[in-house]
């Protein structure tokens, strides 16, 4: 079964085959908006800044080594994709959680390479606390509910 979206057509025209007739273009524009803008990386909201601070502790990375440590230590679960990464960097940066200076990649590229600051460090400190808290009270309600 075929199923085409077209926001010029007639309310219903395309959906109501295939047993939808009561959705307009309004309602199938929304699910198709949804099923596009959902996140595919499995990584709860929020919690990006945490992993790449958590990254860092290690040394000094360019954005396409952290996205990639991100995937090998996570056991290849979480992906980390540009339009993500590189905006997050940007506002750690802002943040004084992370300092960036160019330099030269392993092949040779010149990469902005990120490091953690002193500021990073505590407000990991912080979050690695606060996600450690609410992860034992999910799970204690997991168990006993």
């Amino acid at each position: 079964m075929r199923l085409d979206y077209n926001p010029r057509s007639r309310p219903n025209r395309t959906w109501a085959h295939a047993g939808f007739s009561h959705l307009t273009n309004a309602h199938t524009h929304n699910i198709i908006r949804c099923m596009f803008h959902t996140p595919k990386s499995g990584m709860p909201p929020g919690a990006l800044p945490m992993l790449i601070l958590r990254v860092l502790q290690s040394g000094p990375l360019h954005g396409y080594a952290i996205a990639q440590r991100i995937h090998v230590l996570s056991s290849e679960v979480l992906g980390v994709e540009e339009g993500l990464l590189y905006p997050t960097l940007q506002k750690m940066l802002r943040k004084g959680w992370v300092t960036a200076e160019w330099g030269i990649s392993e092949t040779n590229r010149k990469v902005r390479c990120y490091r953690l600051t002193q500021e990073g460090r505590k407000y990991l400190k912080t979050e690695l606390s606060d996600y450690g808290r609410v992860t034992q009270a999910i799970q204690e309600i997991l168990r006993s509910a």
